[in-house]
């Protein structure tokens, strides 16, 4: 028998954005499907939830593995109504010339194909049930340039660009479509960066009152829940304390 309660599938819900995501729409009553690589953390999630919750510890750059994530649901889970791509992550801010190609691997596989690999493998679903909502978190890296994003931001401007080919493909299918971007936000996000250095990752944050999870968790809700006749192309979220700075010039070049 297939539940009538709305369901939302939230990859990266470990920690951060994907956290405060499922809470969110555990709190409005949703049933969620939790995914992450830490089974401990999801458990200790799940635990905390008041509804229905289905844990799943996946690693989006498994195909194989998120396939068969969805392709082992329970009734109780399907269809899936919102699919949120938070999964995601950012690997060091060396130069390109000086970058460890490792890396900028890692932040593809997870950021882009990770992103893919789950979005085409829910849609079937969606599209069947005829109606659905993929929300994708991005960031302004995707927009804004800045030193030592390189291949990060890049991975950023894949996803919004996906988001809009995405929606044009689907508004016929009555699928809805969003790139949320958030910008500086205080997650783990700047620990995983700096590979653990916490001095380093602080720094980043210090006398800045930054985005918090639950900023974004607000944002991805509202967009969920406006009513079907409104598509939210993307939002792109700063904190108060950033805006846009002067182009860099560096004199003396010939």
């Amino acid at each position: 028998m297939i539940c009538k309660a709305n369901k939302v599938f939230i990859t990266g819900a470990t920690s951060g954005f994907g956290k405060a995501i499922a809470q969110r729409f555990d709190a409005e009553g949703w049933h969620t499907v939790i995914s992450g690589r830490r089974s401990q953390r999801l458990n200790a999630l799940k635990q905390n939830l008041l509804n229905p919750c289905h844990s799943i510890v996946l690693d989006v750059r498994d195909r194989n593995a998120v396939e068969k994530a969805v392709r082992d649901l329970p009734d109780s889970f399907n269809p899936v109504n919102v699919l949120v791509n938070n999964a995601g992550l950012a690997l060091g801010m060396m130069d390109a010339d000086e970058v460890y190609i490792d890396d900028w691997e890692l932040m593809v596989d997870t950021n882009i194909k990770g992103l893919l690999y789950c979005t085409r493998t829910i849609l079937p679903q969606m599209v069947k049930n005829g109606t659905g909502h993929v929300i994708n978190i991005g960031s302004i890296a995707g927009y804004w340039p800045y030193p030592g994003s390189n291949v990060y931001g890049a991975t950023k401007a894949f996803v919004r660009q996906f988001s809009l080919n995405l929606r044009a493909d689907l508004v016929s299918k009555n699928i809805h479509v969003t790139d949320i971007e958030p910008g500086l936000a205080e997650t783990e996000f700047s620990e995983v960066r700096f590979k653990g250095d916490k001095k380093k990752a602080a720094a980043i944050y210090k006398n800045v009152d930054s985005i918090k999870p639950n900023d974004i968790a607000d944002a991805v809700f509202w967009t969920a829940s406006r009513p079907r006749n409104i598509n939210v192309n993307r939002i792109e979220i700063m904190a108060g304390a950033q805006a846009f700075s002067p182009f860099n010039i560096v004199r003396g070049l010939k």
